[in-house]
């Protein structure tokens, strides 16, 4: 946290002394959540249910008429059960300059890149904060420099990455986790500047009639780990292993995503090509969904969602044998069918449904998962979170959550 701090600050402009009139102020939120498991877990250390407290409070300062801009976003989780969930982060401490022109951000940032629902190949600028959510959707902040040239024919972004952030695990304690404990003490990297690796990247992104397209490289240290199995981590006798080792390779990765809207439909699709860990490969995501609008002459759209994934690797556990001192992937999303629908209610409480179905086309298991969300008031959302896991063979990446079906609620203040 103080190393993190301490990139941050070569961010903060001189504001306090801005000539020009300004405006500061505060918002964010606090979210109380309840998690219950309905199976009995499969690692004794493990409890079927939980409780936690986070906050997210944001700073945001404008001057120089709104040209210039200070966001401050820490945040911060206490969990009942998992140490590693119990954790903080700077979200955002960033200054950000708009010209007519060109913007620039300096500082810790957030940066999204993606256009399908049920997984987000391209988005690789942020690490992932995997205690959150394991659904890969929470990001830690990232130190960066971003540099937008806005032009008639496209925006492009061009980035310097400082300074890399390590993927969070849960701990043995942690539910969902991996069946082998992550040792996020002993990391290993390509680089022998480690986190201190600069990174790049660059993205041009441009709207032509109905298309938003976006064409991007990254080279630097891959935010996705493979593992590493250390002999001294395995029982000779037993024959089990007692822990696995992140390893951070250099990576080169150029990708795509692309949306169109025609009317009621929104087809997507994102793909990448990666190199640097191991054997080159390559992973896509596409589909569309079909929005009913007005069902039944009320207010109520309903949307169907259909996308395939697919990456190149194949399930690395389920299809090769671990051998200690070889990097290995946990990607479950080899050749996988995606199906699934958003019901939006348009009340005045912003009441919204999503569920979704994955199934694996290799017989490898299906995982389900529903969110739905209702405002109460004006500054209070109550949210439910489920997941479900079906049919999973116990040699895949997904063994460890076969028992991990779970409901999950969430009552947030915003302020």
């Amino acid at each position: 946290m103080k190393r993190l701090l301490a990139v941050a600050l070569l961010a903060l402009p001189s504001f306090l002394h801005a000539e020009e009139t300004y405006r500061g102020e505060w918002r964010g939120y606090v979210e109380f959540e309840g998690s219950y498991f309905f199976e009995e877990p499969l690692f004794p250390e493990q409890s079927n249910s939980d409780l936690s407290i986070a906050a997210e409070p944001e700073y945001i300062y404008e001057w120089n008429n709104g040209d210039d801009l200070f966001t401050f976003k820490p945040f911060y989780r206490i969990d009942q059960r998992d140490d590693n969930r119990t954790h903080g982060d700077i979200r955002e401490l960033s200054w950000i300059h708009a010209a007519d022109d060109w913007e620039l951000l300096a500082g810790i940032g957030k940066v999204f890149w993606g256009v399908t629902e049920a997984i987000h190949l391209v988005d690789i600028i942020n690490q992932t904060d995997l205690v959150e959510s394991f659904d890969g959707e929470e990001k830690l902040g990232q130190p960066m420099l971003d540099l937008s040239l806005i032009r008639d024919w496209g925006v492009v972004d061009l980035f310097v990455l400082p300074w890399f952030r390590e993927r969070t695990f849960p701990s043995a304690e942690g539910r969902p986790r991996f069946a082998i404990p992550i040792d996020t003490d002993n990391v290993f990297y390509e680089s022998s500047s480690e986190q201190n690796h600069v990174d790049v990247a660059a993205r041009w992104s441009h709207s032509i009639g109905a298309w938003d397209i976006g064409l991007a490289y990254f080279y630097g240290t891959t935010r996705d780990p493979t593992f590493l199995i250390l002999p001294e981590n395995i029982d000779p006798v037993a024959g089990t292993v007692s822990e696995i080792n992140p390893l951070y390779e250099i990576i080169s990765q150029p990708s795509l995503d692309v949306q169109g809207i025609f009317g009621s439909w929104l087809w997507k699709l994102e793909a990448y090509h990666r190199s640097g860990q191991g054997d080159s490969f390559y992973a896509v995501a596409g589909g569309f969904e079909y929005t009913f609008v007005g069902v039944g002459e009320s207010a109520i759209d309903v949307g169907i969602i259909s996308e395939y994934l697919y990456d190149d690797r194949g399930d690395a556990i389920g299809t090769t044998i671990i051998q200690p001192g070889v990097p290995f992937s946990t990607s479950p999303f080899q050749n996988d069918l995606v199906v699934g629908t958003r019901i939006t209610l348009n009340d005045m409480q912003s009441t919204e449904i999503l569920a979704v179905a994955i199934v694996d086309m290799e017989g490898n298991g299906e995982t389900y998962t529903i969110e739905a969300s209702r405002r109460f008031g004006n500054d209070w959302i109550f949210a439910l979170e489920g997941s479900g896991f079906r049919n999973v063979p116990e040699n895949t990446s997904l063994a460890s959550f076969r028992k991990d079906s779970n409901v999950r609620l969430k009552f947030t203040r915003y302020f």
